[in-house]
């Protein structure tokens, strides 16, 4: 029997609590699942990739059969085969999600009709919890420690650090 290997996708740009309760809630699902931190090197992200990467290992560490990796300017579908996944997982919070999500699976199966998808609910403690809203909390100076694991904090720190 092969093993079982799913692929969870995002910017993280933060990571979030709602994320890491994905994740973890997606690791008891599969034998292995890559955590990929997508991202395109002719847009900016609010944390660089090198942040972004420490803070999800951080933040997932205690998950032995999770693996973050980064990927550049590359379908999901493409790095999914080329890791042997054979499952995407994705979150919901909310109809729009779900609206974007039916669109990327449409694409997905066209370019490969062996993936499936699968979605895992939000829940109702994290619905309202998104890295953009994490981004402009942080604009503002605003307490973020509710709505981020440590690893965020500890980066916000770290840069703050590094300016002065």
């Amino acid at each position: 029997m092969s093993d079982r290997i799913g692929l969870f996708t995002g910017s993280f740009d933060p990571i979030t609590k709602g994320h890491v309760d994905l994740i973890e809630r997606a690791s008891r699902l599969f034998d292995k699942l890559y955590v990929g931190i997508f991202y395109n090197r002719e847009k900016s992200g609010f944390f660089r990739i090198e942040a972004r990467e420490r803070m999800v290992k951080e933040a997932l560490q205690h998950l032995d059969n999770v693996e973050v990796i980064t990927s550049q300017n590359e379908l999901a579908v493409t790095v999914a085969s080329r890791i042997g996944a054979k499952t995407f997982v994705r979150g919901l919070r909310n109809n729009q999600d779900l609206d974007y999500e039916t669109s990327m699976n449409f694409f997905n199966q066209e370019l490969d009709s062996e993936l499936e998808t699968i979605f895992l609910l939000s829940k109702p403690a994290y619905q309202y919890i998104s890295s953009s809203r994490i981004r402009e909390l942080i604009a503002f100076k605003q307490n973020i420690t509710p709505y981020v694991p440590q690893s965020v904090v500890r980066e916000i720190e770290r840069e703050l650090y590094e300016e002065d």
